[in-house]
């Protein structure tokens, strides 16, 4: 009897596996058909020719206008989006706190027609409502989408750059981090838009001693550093009280801040104390200048800030804050903050580099990682702590790199569309924040604990993880070491290349059913457990049911030891390599032979 049992449980394994391989292919989307030359294929080559849209992307375009677009009756204008709830406000995206729209900036709402007059859909390139889905179904990245609405808007054919998303909500939805936008997006704002005032106003070259900087104002720096020259701070001691609702001014361009940097300037800030106590309230501040355009170039303003202590209690008050294609340079800081969506080391639309060295950077609230990168953030031989949210986040195209560093997550609570728990965080909320494209994390020595959830979680986007001789310790009672699958995002894939070297691993790894991972164990590294398709998020939904497509390498010095029944699309190295301990590996469905 038990051994009918045991083929019975082997039999419903194999067809799993195969099950996972058929889902797989049957989903295989079929070649893209032939472009017809079409008028509206004719009128749409402009993008191509603008170099907006690649000729790739046109012809998903109207392969999706053929399958969804019907042909709207002769002379009817496109449909407009729909109007916003009275009294709602949009809200903020990534790492930030539910805010107001933009002082001063372009509110997103459609310019009123002339009475009577209707945009002439033969003239416009593409409806609002068209140009919405498109974006959230990942045809158009959020940088293509924002060139074809200004693009139009220049021509008078279309509403305002930043019109509403689809249902009135941007795509993408409430990030880990905070709330994404609530339908109309920056769109073309600037710190030009943004109304600044300060307590103290440095507008030229300067070096200044254990000052004391204060200012309890709402919507102003208690030091705004607007110049293309060197200027010093030496010891400061600076207090910023009063909340704002500037909201993406706040996070964008570093309205509120107690000390904002740009224009170009080169500020260097040695020791000191900087406190805030207010919403969007974010400690020392760099921002670029680029506009928030995400891969432009900034200014070159630049923030050196070293043995400094930094503490933010409100909600969006971050501790460095880097936008714009800024740089920030730290070392030995001491920051502690406290609200909800206040990382320590947090970065935002238009990006720029981020160089910490050593110190310490704890976060307490909600949506609150110790690092939130949509930039390229490195840090060493630091401690990293996060006491309610995740340790780490990746938003899109953007990076981390840690080296002997000490991260310790305890993420107890849901965030935004979060539906589950972890402590390094890689996605895509496809909210404009941060392009498209691979997002890459890499910890070389130093310790990571996982006190909560799966150690990472990949979803939305393409992740590239590379470890070497981390100390991984987890835990999770589920023992998770890394899962890629659905969450509360859509509009890319669910991809992760995980590269160990000389590494211990242990857990289970969970691949969703259209999702796909490549792991790589190299130089003596040693994975402990099985990998599945069975998902089920911290809500208790079931996710998936069987694994995507998954290719496991292992070099001649690595080993993978079973702790379950796992199955692989792809299998490469000695099978003497794996010690089945009992369970059996599956590759395409058929039980690898010669395993120990």
């Amino acid at each position: 009897m038990k051994r009918i049992l045991a083929a019975a449980m082997a039999l419903t394994l194999t067809l799993s596996c195969f099950g996972g391989t058929l889902a797989e292919e049957s989903g295989t989307a079929p070649d893209r058909p032939a472009v017809e030359t079409s008028a509206q294929g004719e009128r749409l080559q402009v993008l191509v020719e603008k170099g907006i849209i690649s000729q790739e992307t046109l012809e998903a375009i109207l392969t999706y206008l053929e399958a969804n677009q019907p042909e709207a009756p002769q002379g009817q204008g496109a449909e407009q989006p729909p109007e916003k709830p009275e009294g709602q406000q949009p809200g903020n995206d990534g790492d930030k706190s539910q805010g107001q729209p933009p002082q001063g900036g372009p509110s997103g709402d459609a310019p009123q027609m002339p009475e009577g007059q209707q945009p002439d859909s033969m003239g416009m390139l593409l409806p609002q409502d068209v140009l919405d889905q498109l974006l959230k179904d990942g045809i158009l990245t959020q940088s293509e989408y924002d060139a074809i609405e200004e693009l139009q808007q220049q021509s008078g054919d279309s509403v305002a750059p930043g019109g509403n998303a689809p249902d009135g909500n941007a795509p993408g939805g409430n990030a880990p981090g905070g709330n994404a936008p609530g339908g109309n997006a920056p769109g073309g704002a600037s710190a030009q838009d943004v109304t600044y005032a300060a307590a103290t106003s440095l507008t030229s070259g300067t070096e200044l001693e254990a000052g004391e900087y204060t200012s309890e104002t709402a919507d102003e720096n208690a030091i705004l550093i607007d110049t293309d020259e060197s200027v010093t701070l030496n010891q400061p001691t600076v207090t910023k009280t009063g909340d704002s609702d500037g909201g993406d001014n706040c996070n964008f361009y570093g309205l509120n801040a107690a000390v904002l940097a740009m224009g170009g300037a080169d500020v260097t800030i040695s020791g000191g104390a900087i406190t805030t106590d207010g919403d969007g309230a974010n400690g020392v501040f760099s921002y670029g200048g680029n506009g928030g355009q995400n891969g432009a170039a900034g200014d070159g303003t630049t923030v050196t800030i070293s043995d400094t202590t930094i503490t933010t209690t409100g909600d969006g008050s971050g501790g460095i804050m880097t936008t714009g294609g800024g740089v920030t340079i730290a070392s030995n800081l001491t920051i502690e903050t406290s609200g909800r969506s206040s990382a320590a080391i947090r970065t935002d639309r238009g990006g720029g580099i981020v160089t910490v060295d050593g110190g310490s950077y704890t976060t307490n609230g909600l949506g609150s990682p110790a690092i939130y990168s949509t930039a390229d953030v490195s840090v060493a031989n630091a401690q990293l702590v996060s006491n309610l949210s995740e340790g780490v986040c990746i938003e899109g195209k953007n990076s981390i790199a840690l080296t002997d560093c000490d991260l310790t997550a305890s993420n107890t609570q849901c965030n935004g569309n979060a539906t589950f728990l972890d402590s390094i965080m890689i996605y895509q909320s496809m909210s404009g924040d941060a392009d498209s494209g691979t997002s890459a994390f890499t910890m070389t020595g130093g310790s990571l604990t996982s006190k909560s959830g799966h150690v990472f979680h990949v979803t939305n986007t393409h992740a590239i993880i590379t470890l070497t001789g981390v100390e991984i310790t987890n835990e999770d009672a589920e023992n998770v070491l890394l899962s890629v699958c659905d969450d509360g995002w859509n509009g890319a894939g669910n991809q992760a290349e995980v590269n160990a070297f000389s590494q211990v691993l242990e857990g289970s790894i969970l691949v969703g059913d259209n999702a796909s991972l490549s792991l790589s164990l190299s130089e003596g590294s040693s994975f402990t457990g099985s990998i599945s398709g069975e998902i089920t998020n911290s809500r208790g939904e079931t996710v998936s049911t069987q694994v995507g497509e998954v290719s496991v390498t292992l070099d001649g010095d690595s080993t993978w030891t079973l702790t379950g029944d796992s199955c692989v699309t792809s299998f490469t190295g000695d099978a003497a390599q794996v010690i089945s301990g009992g369970y059996t590996l599956y590759v395409n469905g058929v039980a690898l032979e010669g395993t120990r």
